[in-house]
């Protein structure tokens, strides 16, 4: 009896100490928690840029400094990244592609700097599902998107949130990836995943997670934009691709949310529907900057609950040298991906830059015009500038300046196509691209402007802005045409023949050569230019590459070491005298250099 009578006292106090001392945490007077926000990464891991072949002045290494040193102050700190991380640099390239059988790099690093969380990117889907599942389970966090469906189970592919404890406070993470994936990657890389609606998602999962985790703060880490006005959409767009601010002012309950996908970095409070607000904070690329929420919970002593002050700004990384811990711990890595992409492939004996692929036709364009014809023997081959300023010099050519040449990990499809459709096609290529012309004074470029009509500069205040997006700027080989820009969009193409000489026929079938990005609908040229179904696009797929694009350009260039790179002059922009001085105004406005 005095035995249980003891055993009893010692659990009764054993229940008072670990009530006293959490309730000590919980009636702390303040708390400051920091909430740290990477995205859009895109593969700047360490301090080296793998394809200019020279340092690199922002990268993970970067960020680690600032996070262990605000690791050491007298505050709470959460770390989380947003998306786009497997794809950019050639170093998760390698890990990607040809180093998979080690935990991927991306995992090694992020769970070395204690990441708490991170949501899925649109980039993280690109590598296909080997990749991104392998990555997930290699993670010491969870990686999230409530609306990427599992369609067998019906229920999220990825964890669609979780909930961090700090110093008695929870905060629950809600992470939700851009829907609009199916218009830009083959369905083999997503296959079983559903991508709904961001909004209706965050509708479906808010309440759930105010009832039942009862969270002291609500944090969105959504990998999609602020502008839902992008490409035209709207509010009203269903699956909008940059629907966070959207989600911000129409549910109710979060308190910040944190943005990737644009690049464009942001920090400002947003109205919400019910006239509160939300602080809306988001990073640049490649590391450049982090995106830093501070909260202080202050103690109502009456009530015993906390009020809650927010502040953001964006931190530069590279006002923080490498943490040299990091980078001796990730040097072997680092080493072994140099010897990759040094490795020479090929000679040119002149040099090509994607400048000239603004303007009309170029040597960097033909180029990749060249390799998707041979490889698919298609009659036509479209293809854009994937790199607003890229240039590969005369001379040695690295498997680096592949990844100048070709950017993204896109396939190369095979596809049919009217004459029609092709001349459609790139009638809305050059409606997003060319300006309407009235005289040789006119800009040939087609630029963003303001109210007044004025251009816009980019946020740099350096260059000015173009309206549409270079790498949806399709030009076409394969056949001979001619662009008047003193035409109206739409009547602006006149296809005088194949490039061989045959004639055109609108009305005939013809093999179309054009990357994945572009065949499944990415840019609108095919939906909204040549007017074919979204849904009528797979049944237009001849065959597909089983690779990357950039692998059968690697490939191609070994079989021809010596090359030297031209154009077809196979199109041209009319009237002449217009063009070439146009074009000489336009370049200054956009390169300054």
């Amino acid at each position: 009896m005095k035995r249980r009578f003891l055993l009893a006292k010692y659990a009764i106090i054993l229940l008072l100490i670990s009530f006293c001392s959490s309730n000590l945490y919980s009636q702390a007077d303040s708390i400051r928690l920091k909430i740290v926000e990477t995205s859009d990464v895109h593969g700047a891991i360490v301090p080296f840029d793998f394809v200019k072949n020279k340092k690199a002045y922002s990268s993970l290494a970067n960020v680690a400094t600032y996070v262990n040193q605000e690791r050491a102050k007298k505050q709470e700190l959460i770390l989380l990244d947003d998306g786009d991380i497997l794809q950019g640099q050639p170093i998760v390239y390698y890990y990607n592609f040809i180093k998979t059988t080690s935990p991927h790099i991306c995992s090694q690093v992020m769970n070395y700097m204690n990441y708490d969380a991170g949501t899925v990117g649109n980039h993280d889907i690109e590598p296909g599902h080997d990749v991104y599942d392998k990555i997930n389970k290699e993670f010491n966090f969870p990686w999230l998107a409530a609306n990427a469906i599992n369609k067998k189970t019906n229920e999220p592919y990825f964890k669609p949130y979780t909930v961090i404890e700090r110093n008695g406070l929870k905060i629950a993470v809600l992470g939700l990836i851009t829907p609009y994936i199916p218009n830009w990657l083959p369905e083999n890389i997503w296959s079983g995943i559903e991508f709904e609606d961001m909004i209706l998602t965050a509708k479906k999962w808010v309440p759930v997670i105010l009832e039942k985790e009862k969270p002291d703060l609500l944090v969105g880490l959504f990998h999609s934009g602020v502008e839902y006005t992008y490409n035209d959409q709207d509010a009203n767009t269903f699956r909008n691709e940059n629907a966070s601010q959207l989600v911000a002012e129409q549910v109710p309950g979060f308190d910040i949310v944190f943005v990737g996908h644009d690049h464009k970095g942001w920090n400002e409070w947003i109205k919400t529907n019910n006239d509160k607000k939300v602080l809306v904070l988001g990073t640049q690329s490649e590391a450049r900057n982090i995106a830093v929420a501070t909260i202080d919970f202050i103690r109502n002593k009456q009530t015993n609950t906390y009020s809650k002050n927010f502040s953001g700004e964006l931190i530069e990384s590279n006002k923080y040298a490498p943490d040299k811990e990091f980078s001796s711990n990730f040097s072997g890595a680092e080493k072994e991906v140099k010897a990759f992409t040094s490795k020479k492939i090929a000679q040119f004996s002149d040099s090509i830059t994607t400048r000239e692929s603004m303007f009309g036709n170029s040597a960097f364009v033909d180029l990749i015009h060249q390799i998707q014809l041979e490889y698919t023997g298609a009659d036509v081959s479209f293809s854009a500038p994937l790199s607003f300023d890229a240039t590969i010099k005369k001379g040695a050519v690295f498997v680096s300046d592949m990844f100048n040449l070709y950017r993204y990990e896109n396939l190369l499809y095979k596809m049919k196509m009217s004459g029609k459709e092709i001349k459609d096609y790139l009638e809305y290529s050059f409606s997003i691209w060319f300006s309407t012309m009235k005289s040789p004074e006119d800009h040939l470029l087609l630029f963003k402007k303001d109210d007044k009509g004025n251009l816009i500069k980019d946020s740099h205040g350096k260059s000015y802005q173009l309206k549409g997006q270079y790498y949806n700027y399709c030009a076409a080989a394969g056949i001979k045409y001619t662009v008047d820009v003193t035409k109206e969009p739409g009547d602006r193409v006149n296809v005088i023949s194949m490039q061989n000489g045959d004639a055109f026929d609108l009305n005939k079938t013809y093999t179309v050569a054009m990357n994945s990005y572009r065949g499944n609908g990415g840019g609108g040229l095919l939906i909204e230019g040549a007017k074919i179904p979204k849904d009528e696009l797979k049944n237009r797929l001849i065959s597909s590459t089983t690779k990357d694009l950039r692998f059968y350009i690697i490939e191609w260039m070994q079989k021809h070491p010596v090359f030297t790179p031209t154009s077809f002059g196979n199109w041209k922009v009319i009237p002449e005298d217009f063009w070439i001085k146009a074009k000489e105004k336009d370049y200054g406005l956009i390169y300054k250099d």
